[in-house]
């Protein structure tokens, strides 16, 4: 077995031993420590959040206090202090259910979204982009400003042009691929901090009577 394999294998183990639902988890637990992203009390969505793997770790991390939101077009099985929502990030009403659902703009915008692979490598990393475009729109309506995003991105020729939307609305922006990360993968993910907010985007829902 070559060391990546084994490498990509031990993380599977540790996520079976200590009751993750995905490897993947591993991935926002170490962005986290690298780049403190999100703390106890935080209010945070994840797009993409099936099977519940980063839902996991935002539920242990964030505490009760905290808002955790989770968006998929695919069913996840429930978790302690957590909403999710069957959704498309391309559903033009979802930014209006999110804030309503909180009724406060969110610290922490994560997005892992991935298309179902078809193996045509131009085609796949197409569709990823406009998800990921897709992402950002939302995020952009629903992030407070100095808030902090995630986002997972295929390499290939529109990648750059990705990474130069999220500069237009970002203060800092950083290039990360996690241990966890399958090393001949080719995701890495885009980490984000301090949202400049423009407000004239989105308003927060009024109380209900």
């Amino acid at each position: 077995m070559r060391f990546s394999d084994a490498k990509r294998d031990q993380y599977r183990i540790l996520a079976r031993e200590n009751g993750y639902r995905s490897r993947s988890a591993y991935k926002l637990i170490q962005l986290n420590l690298k780049y403190k992203l999100f703390r106890k009390g935080d209010v945070v969505v994840d797009i993409g959040c099936s099977p519940g793997g980063w839902l996991q770790v935002l539920s242990e991390q964030l505490g009760s206090t905290g808002k955790i939101m989770g968006v998929d077009l695919h069913s996840t099985e429930p978790l302690k202090n957590v909403i999710v929502l069957q959704r498309s990030v391309e559903d033009t009403s979802l930014a209006g259910d999110l804030l309503e659902a909180t009724n406060q703009y969110y610290d922490v915008f994560l997005s892992d979204l991935s298309p179902r692979v078809s193996g045509i490598w131009d085609y796949d990393h197409v569709r990823q982009i406009s998800l990921s475009l897709n992402a950002l729109q939302l995020a952009l309506k629903i992030l407070r400003s100095g808030g902090s995003a995630i986002f997972k991105v295929f390499e290939g020729e529109m990648a750059n042009e990705f990474k130069e939307k999220i500069s237009d609305n970002f203060a800092n922006i950083m290039i990360s691929k996690p241990k966890a990360s399958r090393q001949k993968s080719s995701e890495f993910y885009i980490v984000c901090k301090n949202y400049i907010r423009q407000e004239i985007m989105h308003s927060l829902p009024g109380p209900r009577i």
